[in-house]
């Protein structure tokens, strides 16, 4: 079982609400982001992507090190939380940021996903 290579999903496959996510993305830009209230910690904004596509990354505290512009990241177990109706990336606690081996890949900056508006939609079961 140790041996099963780990899927990983493309930028332009993510959808939202989607976890345990593999992803090995680029970091195009990043933009501390100030604390308010009883949040403590440090967060960023932090614009990733891949050859299919561009989404913002939710990075947190240690995180925010390790994303930065240039920077080829690799994160396991990520999720897809909703802001304000469009899609962030976000690797909370039972996930992992870790920095991996320079992209090969372009980046698809045409492509931006947390451009996307989703309306929310309750389902009466």
């Amino acid at each position: 079982m140790a041996d099963q290579k780990q899927q990983f999903t493309k930028v332009n496959q993510l959808r939202p609400l989607d976890t345990g996510l593999n992803l090995t993305v680029k970091v195009i830009n990043a933009k501390t982001v100030a604390q308010r209230g009883r949040m403590q910690g440090r967060f960023a904004e932090c614009l990733v992507g891949d050859e299919t596509g561009i989404i913002i990354f939710a990075a947190r505290n240690d995180q925010v090190d390790l994303a930065k512009e240039g920077n080829t990241l690799v994160l396991t177990n990520a999720k897809i939380d909703m802001f304000k109706g469009s899609m962030r990336l976000a690797v909370d606690r039972s996930g992992r940021v870790e920095v991996g081996e320079p992209a090969s890949f372009s980046v698809e900056e045409t492509n931006n996903l947390s451009l996307i508006e989703f309306e929310r939609l309750d389902v009466v079961v």
